[in-house]
């Protein structure tokens, strides 16, 4: 681990992000580990200072405006673009799917970096990539406080979260803590399949 990622995991655990019991994660699958960044943002300091070392990842990449998608990449988006001094936009959902609402639009070459707080199965920053590449955009990059994908999160752009957390998980139905009874929590903002 750097020096960046060494601070990331030290400001993360202090701050109580890293929880541990019985989680329904947003893809359905069941880990006794959960990433809860919204914790971060309760901290304005900590989480400008973590957002700025995620902008330094792709400062010099032509980027005009940092889109991330409600809820967990409003703040993100924000801080990111405050410290790379572009536009910040999100995407929300919308009849279930993801789009730009608000007047909210990303131009055609537009050069866009799409950040996320926790990248699981990269499905919400997948859904804002594809919708800044639909209105003509350019995905410049793919940015996470925390990859939790295992290195499977593939987005067609560069990719670079500021640390990644290997945490167990398991399908539902092979999951040791439903089999021992432990109550399950979904503390997401989507519902799990």
């Amino acid at each position: 681990m750097g020096g960046t990622d060494k601070k990331a995991a030290m400001i993360l655990e202090r701050l109580g992000v890293l929880q541990s019991g019985h989680f329904r994660l947003t893809s359905g699958r069941h880990s006794d580990k959960y990433m809860q960044c919204a914790r971060l943002f309760e901290h304005p300091q900590e989480s400008a200072e973590l957002c700025s070392d995620l902008a330094g990842r792709f400062r010099g990449e032509g980027i005009s405006a940092v889109a991330g998608p409600a809820l967990g990449g409003i703040i993100m988006a924000y801080e990111v673009a405050r410290a790379l001094g572009v536009r910040n936009i999100f995407a929300e959902r919308e009849n279930g799917v993801m789009t730009f609402r608000r007047g909210f639009a990303v131009t055609p070459g537009e050069r866009v970096l799409v950040v996320e707080d926790v990248v699981t199965t990269g499905g919400s920053a997948k859904e804002v990539a594809d919708l800044v590449r639909a209105a003509g955009g350019v995905v410049a990059g793919v940015g996470a406080i925390v990859d939790r994908s295992g290195g499977t999160a593939a987005f067609g752009a560069p990719f670079h979260p500021l640390i990644s957390v290997d945490v167990s998980s398991w399908d539902a139905k092979e999951c040791p803590l439903c089999r021992d009874g432990v109550p399950v929590i979904k503390p997401g903002s989507r519902a799990a399949g």
